[in-house]
């Protein structure tokens, strides 16, 4: 066992002599151990960034010509992305195999993720060989080339490789073995499983704020929500396709990472800029934002157009990622200005969550932008914080957040000022309302008091001359009268008094609770003076400045009016007492000294005390009779 195990080592040994010798006689220098890869060891697959050499080539010039002249470095110099000057022109790997077992042996070839195109060579003494182009029958087969060896043969490769164009292009060829694809591909996708999800997630939040905002659309009519829907679409759609598209090899991603990402990122931010503007109103309210985001809209559609236009029709990768570059630049300080205007406007509760929001997402984005720049970071960490993608979504969320809250306090305040332009509304219509009602009062009372001036004018003064006539037909007729004149001279001065009180119950100048009473003591007095009954009546010290609207005054001096005609025909009194209140209550007590009311049988008072009773409850008043030492009848009325 011993010395088979010599016998192998001493094989292996000549073996590599023989290739050193054999590379040198080829390529004029010696190959170390560092860069041989052996495809006899057992390896599923192995990172050969370190055992290559690397040189550029321009992009229209032919290898076979030019490779005597190119100058490779060690692979392992290009840490971090490939510079942007160097995304247009060939990458060309170097590299050397050896195939150690006794038996023939093949590997898969992996440069990488985003690679266009993949063309394999191998140097003989005439020149440069092209390999035929054999890939795995599998999916992202475009990204994989098979490399053959016989048994205890060596030689050296020669990769040509076209980059897309992006910012991400990286050196970091594998060898596979040819068994052991699926596994590389699953430890692959292993590595970023974790943000995978997280990105997952996020873009279901997106979903749920395009519904939210479509919902708020339909139901409320708010037009800037389906801006925000726009803006959510956009960047939910770039972050997912991102993610489904996530280690896969075609030329559909290298479409979306090319150019497709930026132009939905874009399209997205210039939604949220007029979604910002309608949602603030930054026209009437805050007119330099406004102004901002119209300078950034148009901004956007300038990069846009440029990004397109250098990505279809020219292949100057410096100026297509500088626009992009640019883009980003501006955007990240529209943010600053955007948070430095917030600080200005401190008070405003809504600018304040705004600005919380605003300043977690641009601390995030720029920790996203500065890994882009730096490709690693620093110190051993778990794979989702190594990710750019992560720290960019962690800022999105959290402005989610700040913007939801903001939202809710802004609907909060949306409700208060409606419900508040609703009672000043209401309060409108009230006053508008209570205008036109005191309008048709004013007109009413102006009816009434032409109506009441001409009764007084064209009526009174009829009825007077009726009198005055008959009086002197008495008199020149003196025994002789006929009892016609003398019912004609009583009925026109019945007339002529109810016509007076009729006047002056129509008169918007008595609706006053002091006039009332003034009037109904000055009837009473004159009523009761030609008779044998006395009158008193009595009146409170204070009478307070009450309005009474004719329609009160007039039924309550009907029922006094009336009450007094009563006791003078059926009670038999010498006395009448009146007793005037007036405090909350309007109170008019009648009192008589006569025989009293019989309660028990009032027919003979036919409908009088009905009428009394149904006047006063009429105007919301009552009426009370009795009979207490003569007659007791009291009128009540609130004020």
């Amino acid at each position: 066992m011993r010395g088979t195990s010599i016998n192998v080592l001493l094989l292996k040994f000549c073996l590599l002599t023989a290739f050193i010798f054999f590379h040198t006689q080829t390529t004029g220098q010696v190959v170390p151990d560092s860069l041989m890869i052996d495809l006899g060891k057992a390896i599923p697959y192995e990172a050969i960034r370190n055992k290559v050499e690397v040189a550029f080539l321009s992009s229209d010039s032919a290898l076979d010509k030019y490779y005597d002249a190119l100058k490779f470095q060690k692979g392992s110099l290009f840490i971090k992305d490939i510079p942007s000057r160097l995304v247009n022109h060939k990458l060309i790997l170097r590299f050397h195999i050896v195939n150690s077992s006794p038996v023939a042996d093949s590997a898969w070839f992996f440069p990488g993720l985003y690679y266009s195109s993949i063309q394999l060579y191998r140097v003989t003494d005439a020149g440069l060989a092209k390999l035929p182009k054999i890939e795995p029958p599998s999916a992202d087969s475009m990204g994989y080339r098979l490399l053959s060896l016989n048994p205890h043969d060596s030689g050296t490769f020669l990769a040509e490789l076209g980059f897309v164009k992006t910012y991400v292009n990286t050196i970091r060829p594998r060898i596979i073995d040819k068994s052991h694809l699926s596994t590389f591909k699953f430890d692959l996708a292993s590595t970023r499983f974790l943000g995978n999800i997280i990105t997952y997630i996020f873009c279901g939040l997106l979903l749920m704020m395009i519904l939210f905002s479509v919902a708020n659309y339909i139901l409320g009519g708010n037009q800037e929500f389906l801006y925000y829907a726009g803006y959510a679409f956009f960047l939910g759609g770039m972050l997912f396709t991102k993610t489904y598209y996530d280690l896969k090899i075609n030329n559909h991603v290298f479409f979306m990472e090319a150019y497709l990402d930026f132009i939905m990122q874009c399209t997205g931010i210039g939604f949220y800029m007029v979604f910002m503007q309608k949602f603030l109103s930054t026209r009437t309210k805050y007119p330099f934002l406004d102004k901002l985001y119209n300078t950034g809209i148009v901004g956007l559609i300038l990069s846009v157009t440029l990004f397109s236009y250098s990505y279809f029709f020219t292949n100057n990768f410096v100026f297509l990622n500088g626009v992009e570059n640019i883009t980003k630049i501006i955007l990240l300080a529209m943010m600053v200005i955007f948070l430095f205007y917030c600080l200005r406007f401190w008070k405003d509760i809504l600018l304040r969550y705004l600005f919380w929001g605003n300043l977690l997402y641009f601390f995030f984005a720029v920790c996203s932008q500065l890994l882009i720049l730096l490709g690693h970071v620093p110190g051993s960490l778990p794979a989702i914080f190594t990710s750019s993608l992560f720290y960019y979504e962690l800022g999105l969320f959290l402005e989610l957040v700040f913007f939801l809250a903001g939202l809710s306090y802004k609907n909060r305040r949306q409700i208060i000022e409606q419900t508040k332009e609703r009672e000043r509304l209401k309060m409108e219509n009230e006053r508008k309302e209570f205008e036109k009602q005191m309008a048709i009062v004013t007109a009413q009372q102006e009816e009434r008091n032409r109506i009441s001036t001409d009764m007084h004018d064209e009526l009174g003064s009829g009825m007077t001359a009726i009198r005055l006539m008959s009086e002197i037909a008495k008199n020149k007729m003196k025994e002789s009268t006929p009892p016609e004149i003398e019912k004609i001279s009583q009925s026109a001065d019945d007339i002529l008094n109810k016509m007076n009180a009729i006047i002056w119950s129509m008169n918007s100048k008595n609706d006053s609770l002091g006039n009332l009473i003034s009037y109904i003591r000055a009837y009473a007095t004159e009523y009761l003076e030609g008779t044998s009954v006395k009158c008193k009546v009595n009146v409170p010290d204070y009478i307070p400045e009450k309005e009474l609207v004719g329609d009160k005054r007039r039924n309550i001096f009907l029922c006094v009016k009336e009450t007094l005609n009563n006791m003078l025909k059926h009670s038999k009194a010498t006395e009448i007492t009146i007793d005037i209140l007036a405090d909350g209550v309007l109170q008019i007590k009648i009192h008589d000294n006569g025989v009293g009311i019989d309660l028990q049988n009032l027919r003979e008072f036919g409908n009088g005390l009905q009428n009394i009773d149904r006047r006063m409850k009429s105007i919301g008043g009552e009426f009370q009779i009795e009979n207490n030492k003569g007659t007791e009848s009291t009128l009540k009325l609130p004020l």
